[in-house]
């Protein structure tokens, strides 16, 4: 019988079976033998051991497509990118951190601004216009008015999919929205300090219906880019490609060359100079690192 591990806890798995039901199974030794860990988002093989109680065993792991480290899992087909228009205001550095870890991974990455009701329209669309630009997906929605919250539940259906963001922005009354009898904990945002409270604390699937499966991340304030060169960050800046080749210098890193055709699109706003800029603050922190 196939199914999809959706939590793992103290060596226990939890595998759901479409049309069936939650199974808790044990991996084999053979799994320990050949140093293999099963992961969330696993599809794997289970034998039955007891129906009744929906107590299995997993006997083989199924091909991976793709894994990602944080958080551990298998199969994921994208990511979504969840952060406030407003209360808390967008962190675009932050978010930029967020999209050069999923490009590292070739994960497909939709973003999504919530709380749009927050502020004018103008405002708005400046915001997702610096992103439409560099070539990502932009959903606009508010989770209390319900504004473009349908069309961005098409975005999830049938796939797997990894929501992250910052604390506070409302990742767990999206999984609410999703899925409403989960029952998720809506972590209240500190008027203080605008900062959600953690309330996400390990990897798990919610399965939605169908093949949809969500699955929820803790909300980060700060991330650090830990295993990327300085010389490659450029490749993780989507809208930089196609003006690849046509600087003046080979290998160009936009930062000090002259004549570069990054910086000229920037100028006259074919790329965000936010963007640019939060390129050339990480690229700087990367090469300080090395001298650490």
């Amino acid at each position: 019988m196939k199914g999809k591990i959706i939590k793992g806890v103290g060596g226990f798995y939890y595998v759901n079976v479409i049309h069936d039901k939650l199974y808790e199974c044990k991996a084999k030794g053979i799994f320990r033998n050949r140093n293999i860990k099963p992961l969330v988002g696993d599809d794997v093989d289970i034998e039955i051991i007891d129906r009744e109680n929906a107590v299995g065993n997993i006997v083989s792991i199924l091909p991976r497509y793709s894994e990602l480290i944080r958080p551990a899992a298998a199969n994921v087909d994208q990511a979504v990118i969840l952060f406030a228009a407003a209360s808390p205001k967008p962190n675009l550095n932050l978010l930029d951190r967020f999209l050069i870890l999923m490009e590292k991974r070739r994960l497909e990455t939709v973003i999504c601004f919530n709380k749009a009701d927050l502020i004018p329209e103008d405002e708005l669309e400046a915001l997702c216009g610096i992103y439409r630009r560099a070539g990502y997906p932009i959903y606009s929605i508010s989770l209390k008015t319900g504004q473009g919250t349908e069309e961005l539940k098409g975005v999830f259906k049938d796939k797997t999919t990894v929501l992250a963001g910052p604390s506070g922005v409302g990742k767990s009354s999206l999984m609410n929205f999703m899925k409403p009898e989960a029952g998720c904990e809506v972590g209240a945002v500190s008027e203080k300090i605008k900062r959600g409270r953690h309330t996400t604390r390990h990897s798990e699937l919610m399965y939605i219906e169908g093949n949809t499966y969500i699955m929820d991340t803790p909300g980060f304030s700060s991330l650090y880019i830990t295993d990327i060169e300085e010389k490659e960050l450029k490749d993780y800046f989507r809208e930089f490609a196609e003006y690849e080749g046509t600087c003046r210098f080979q290998g160009c890193i936009h930062i000090n060359e002259p004549e570069c055709a990054v910086k000229a699109a920037v100028g006259d706003g074919r790329i965000s100079e936010e963007r640019y800029l939060n390129y050339k603050r990480i690229y700087e922190e990367i090469k300080d690192r090395r001298k650490w």
